[in-house]
């Protein structure tokens, strides 16, 4: 469902990016990053004949304002196309009109903030219908909004029956999501890691019946060991998570799925990098000592099972991998990932705002075949669900 098949010369390709960067107190961008991914379906759309019109949100402005204007994404945007790129101080009605109407093949412009308007988040469809106002095709290239069922993201596409299409990050992470979910060479392992059970909970049961193994690690493993018995001492844990952690081993064990938790733990005394640290067995971990990352023989297993895969999806830290010294678990993981993707042509995707985080921190996102650029969207895909955004361009 990219836009190959459309016909753009001469056509305004509508197109919604996610420039949701961040801003110093200069309003000057600090990482372009979600800037540059959008390039590609850009100057893809250019050599097609098209002019480009680009709309976006940023921020959450509870009314319009200067700071959250997206005038200050154009420098940024201007600089790495190597073109001028024309804004519109709004996003929709005249003075929207007035720029859009006026581009030739080649052009840019980019729309003043959706989000000044409260019609886009509640999914108005007169809304949307002013937006589509603005292009003769419309091209969703926000993945990391996809899960969003707002004017820009979902309800506007009925406006273009037939002109519809993903844009090229789009597509590569439906791509992406579907070769691990839908058609993945096996052995499949899934890598869930972060604080609580809770906000894992229907990736674990949805994923449980999908993977051959699951490497559970960070601070939610303590709740399924405690679930099992165990003592964890001062570690995280969700008591009222106790029996789904149990119901989600027993369902473990009936599927045959492998479940990994960690062996032993490194611990601390405290929540600090300068702690006392002692690694204990996770199963056994005494009172005052909290575990904060997984331990050397946990390491050498979680990797083990790494190597072991051809398909790999990890989301989700072993430890509190902010501060180095509990940070071993995270950089082991993610080095395995990276050698077996490089060295045995395994496909691993990286989704998850802490686990995209912990790979670009370790400088290891171009040796992994993909990285993710939606945190809560793929969330929600890991779950389960069909996202608004996506169902719109089939729809």
């Amino acid at each position: 469902m990219n836009f190959a098949n459309l016909d753009l010369q001469g056509k305004r390709a509508l197109v919604r990016v996610d420039f949701n960067v961040p801003l110093d107190d200069d309003q000057n961008v600090t990482d372009d990053t979600r800037i540059q991914r959008a390039i590609p379906t850009i100057e893809a759309l250019f050599e097609r004949g098209a002019s480009v019109v680009l709309m976006s949100h940023l921020g959450r402005p509870k009314a319009p304002c200067a700071e959250l204007s997206l005038v200050h994404v154009v420098p940024v945007l201007s600089e790495l196309l190597c073109k001028p790129v024309k804004f519109a101080e709004a996003c929709v009605g005249d003075v929207a009109l007035n720029v859009t109407q006026s581009l030739n093949p080649g052009d840019i412009a980019l729309l003043e903030n959706l989000r000044f308007h409260e019609e886009e988040t509640a999914g108005d469809e007169f809304f949307a219908g002013q937006l589509a106002e603005n292009g003769d095709v419309y091209i969703n290239d926000a993945f990391g909004t996809a899960h969003r069922a707002h004017a820009s993201t979902a309800i506007i596409a009925k406006f273009f029956p037939e002109d519809k299409a993903f844009g090229l990050l789009m597509q590569s992470e439906v791509e992406a999501l579907n070769q691990v979910l839908a058609t993945p060479a096996t052995p499949l392992l899934a890598i869930i890691g972060g604080a609580k059970v809770s906000s894992k909970l229907s990736i674990l049961e949805n994923l449980l019946s999908r993977v051959d193994k699951l490497i559970v690690g960070g601070g939610m493993a303590y709740t399924f060991v405690k679930a099992q018995g165990g003592r964890i001492g001062n570690s995280l844990v969700e008591d009222d998570m106790m029996d789904k952690a149990r119901e989600i081993l027993d369902k473990a064990n009936a599927e045959g799925t492998e479940f990994l938790l960690p062996e032993d733990t490194l611990c601390a005394d405290m929540f600090a990098p300068d702690a006392q640290t002692h690694v204990h067995p996770t199963h056994d971990i005494p009172n005052g000592w909290m575990g904060l990352d997984i331990g050397l023989v946990a390491r050498e297993r979680y990797v083990q099972a790494v190597m072991e895969s051809r398909t790999i999806l990890w989301n989700g830290p072993m430890g509190v991998f902010e501060m180095d010294v509990f940070a071993k678990g995270t950089k082991d993981v993610a080095a395995a990932l990276a050698t077996v993707t490089t060295k045995h042509d395994a496909f691993t995707l990286i989704g998850g705002g802490d686990s995209v985080a912990a790979i670009n921190k370790i400088g290891l996102a171009d040796k992994v075949s993909y990285v993710s650029t939606g945190g809560g969207a793929m969330l929600e895909v890991l779950e389960g669900k069909v996202l608004p955004g996506i169902a719109a361009i089939y729809a």
